[in-house]
């Protein structure tokens, strides 16, 4: 008989340690229940209950991450959109993420689908794409507002996926092109009125410099010389100054078959057979 009482305390003696022995974790706190009321709460490490009179909940105060799956939002410019974003939350006051409401987690969700459509469907769509740091400071701040009743801490939002119809970037892609090529010509014609200007002063140096446009155009043939072609090429004043000096030569076998002097010569500016030429 004495066995058997030894026994059922042995194992009375167990279940209670099993019922009044509790371990937290480092990432946890303890909330203890007496009868129903919020007695504390208790750090990590190993604590004693009273079975069945108290009880402890325990809480996590990891960082949680909380995807808000994607929403059909219609923007401010009437351009229908499906917006995905992710959440991340942590508990920082155990008691209230118990007392204050059933479920953190499904409860955050649902306002931050809410918050999400809420905050981009006062942006047009050039501000969705262009401001996206702006939107998730301004729905996290909404949701830190909320949250903070419950004892959590959202720590940040993040605007995950932007989906656009198919009309809508075939459109954006056109207007893109569109202003790349805009680029361009305004390139092209910076190009054009800078070299205009070059070679404007280039001109001016020539006129001050005659020699100058010799030289150039010695380069010239030098340049077209390296193709070793066939073609021969003589530059404009080269062909003029042969001009000049074969008609001076001419002016001057005519003066001295007609006797013309010299000063009569320059005095008339012509040989008389051209005046009689022209008589003629």
């Amino acid at each position: 008989m004495g066995i058997v009482i030894a026994v059922i305390v042995a194992v009375l003696i167990g279940l209670f340690m099993v019922l009044a022995l509790k371990v937290v974790t480092e990432y946890q706190r303890g909330v203890v229940f007496r009868l129903g009321r919020v007695i504390g709460t208790r750090q990590p490490g190993l604590h004693v209950i009273i079975p069945v009179i108290d009880r402890l909940s325990k809480v996590s105060l990891r960082i949680i991450t909380q995807p808000i799956q994607s929403q059909g939002i219609i923007t401010r410019d009437n351009v229908s959109v499906d917006i995905a974003a992710v959440a991340y939350y942590r508990v920082i006051d155990p008691v209230k993420s118990i007392v204050a409401i059933e479920n953190v987690q499904s409860a955050i969700d649902q306002i931050a689908q809410t918050t999400l459509r809420k905050v981009v469907g006062q942006h047009t769509l050039d501000q969705i794409l262009a401001e996206t740091e702006r939107i998730n400071i301004d729905i996290r701040e909404i949701l830190e507002l909320t949250a903070t009743e419950w004892g959590v801490e959202v720590t940040l939002v993040e605007l995950k996926d932007i989906q656009l119809p198919e009309d809508m970037k075939r459109a954006m892609a056109r207007e893109a092109e569109a202003e790349r090529e805009k680029r361009a010509k305004i390139i092209a014609a910076e190009g054009e009125a800078m070299a205009a200007a070059a070679l404007g002063d280039a001109s001016d140096i020539m006129m001050a410099h005659p020699l100058a446009l010799q030289l150039r155009n010695l380069q010239t043939l030098i340049e077209i010389a390296v193709d070793k072609n066939s073609t021969v090429v003589f530059p404009a004043a080269l062909m003029s100054t042969i001009s000049e000096l074969g008609s001076f030569l001419a002016r001057e076998v005519a003066a001295s078959d007609g006797g013309v002097t010299a000063p009569e010569y320059r005095r008339n500016g012509r040989h008389p057979e051209e005046s009689r030429d022209l008589v003629r």
